[in-house]
């Protein structure tokens, strides 16, 4: 089949965007790891799809795909790119939608200079939701990994994170750890993992390795993760900007059963079409 498709990218975590609205589209794994290679195919950390709505309350079905051909409840920088494909694409004329994800519905804005609001709704602190084995929730968790402990926050913002603090964002073990923690048996779905330098109470860095994928030059879950996870230490104010390999995003959360609001860029970068 030929397959259109848009390279677009959000501060340089990048995907391949299909429209699965105006043309049909059934990937199987192998397909999405050959779209996602850097040397054979396209070449992208997720592959997002735009299908139809299944919810009347919705505007579309938003689905994303890890390069290792698996799909996952929840990317928020893929968010971003979703909202400005649509528009960009004439899919929709709307500057605010409701979009169904495996992790429940979200809702994107499309602000006036460019950039894209997303509210990414509560964050899940309970173990259980995360899912992260431990007996309750706690602000911090100690995790044994090769006989030594660390110290992270755990949380889900539709997808598992956690997150350790570090002194020095640019010698994290993000390489070396980071897999690690991915695969711990305490994290029975595996989980993304932020390392966090905190600078100020409303400025952070932060390094992430995805579940899947690697590390990569932004995370919009794990900028809000790695928020969330600081203001519940105590640490962090309710509006922080967060500097990524790629870039700035600014996350708002003001506490508890508020949702999490992640404000960044989404760039189109080319078009083409490709057969499979």
């Amino acid at each position: 089949m030929n397959l259109r498709f848009t390279k677009m990218h959000g501060l340089g975590n990048d995907f391949v965007v299909i429209d699965a609205v105006n043309q049909r589209v059934a990937l199987n794994p192998d397909q999405v790891r050959h779209l996602a290679d850097r040397h054979r195919g396209i070449g992208c950390d997720q592959l997002l799809l735009v299908e139809p709505a299944t919810d009347p309350a919705a505007d579309f079905r938003y689905r994303i795909y890890n390069a290792d051909g698996g799909e996952v409840e929840q990317c928020g920088n893929g968010a971003r790119c979703f909202m400005r494909f649509v528009h960009d694409q004439g899919l929709t004329a709307k500057r605010a939608l409701t979009v169904q994800t495996l992790a429940g519905p979200i809702a994107l804005r499309l602000e006036d200079d460019g950039q894209v609001t997303v509210d990414m709704g509560p964050p899940r602190l309970e173990p259980a939701a995360i899912p992260f084995q431990a007996p309750a929730r706690a602000p911090v968790y100690s995790l044994e990994v090769e006989g030594q402990e660390y110290t992270i926050g755990a949380l889900s913002m539709g997808n598992p994170h956690a997150v350790l603090t570090v002194e020095d964002i640019d010698r994290a073990p993000v390489a070396t750890l980071g897999p690690r923690i991915e695969h711990h048996p305490r994290f029975p779905n595996r989980v993304n993992v932020g390392f966090m330098q905190i600078d100020a109470p409303d400025h952070i860095h932060l390094r992430v390795f995805e579940r899947g994928v690697g590390e990569t030059r932004a995370c919009g879950t794990g900028a809000c993760a790695a928020a969330v996870a600081g203001r519940l230490q105590g640490r962090l104010d309710a509006r922080v900007r967060v500097s990524l390999p790629g870039g700035d995003l600014v996350i708002s959360w003001s506490g508890e059963d508020a949702s999490v609001f992640m404000t960044g860029p989404a760039v189109s970068v080319f078009e083409g079409t490709l057969q499979l």
